[in-house]
C-alpha cells in the first residue's frame, strides 16, 4: 500500500518541478531586476509611456467600435487553432469509416462553420476596412 502512495506522488514530480522553476523564474527576475536594473531619478522616469508617444488628455476617451471587434475576432481564431490542433493530431488515429471518424469530422466542421459566421459578421460590421 505504502509503495502505491509513492508512486502516485511521483507521478507528480515533473509538474511540481516546472512550478518550482516558473515561481524561480520569476522571483530571479524581480530580484535581479532590482539589484542591476538603472536607477534614474526624475520627472520623465515617473510618467506613463504608451507606444512610443507622451500621453496627453485623459485615458477615459472613446474608441471606435471596430477596436473592439478586432479583439473579438481574433479571439474566435485564436480558440478555433486551440481547438483545431488536438483535433487535426487525433483525427487520423480513428478508423477509416468508423461512424465515430464521421462524428468527430461533423463537430470539427460545425465548429469551422460557427468560426466562419464570426468572420462574415465582422466582415459585415466593417472590421476589417481600414481608412
Amino acid at each position: 500500500m505504502l509503495t502505491l502512495a509513492t508512486t502516485e506522488l511521483k507521478s507528480y514530480l515533473p509538474m511540481f518541478l516546472i512550478a518550482m522553476m516558473v515561481i524561480g523564474f520569476g522571483v530571479a527576475n524581480i530580484v535581479l531586476s532590482q539589484l542591476i536594473g538603472p536607477r534614474r531619478a526624475g520627472k520623465v522616469k515617473g510618467q506613463s509611456y504608451e507606444s512610443g508617444m507622451n500621453p496627453i488628455g485623459t485615458a477615459r476617451k472613446r474608441f471606435n467600435v471596430r477596436f473592439y471587434l478586432i479583439a473579438m475576432v481574433f479571439l474566435v481564431f485564436d480558440v478555433e487553432v486551440v481547438f483545431l490542433y488536438p483535433w487535426a493530431i487525433t483525427f487520423p488515429n480513428l478508423a477509416p469509416r468508423s461512424d465515430e471518424a464521421f462524428l468527430w469530422l461533423a463537430r470539427i466542421l460545425f465548429f469551422l462553420f460557427t468560426t466562419v459566421v464570426a468572420y462574415l459578421y465582422g466582415y459585415r460590421k466593417g472590421v476589417f476596412k481600414f481608412d
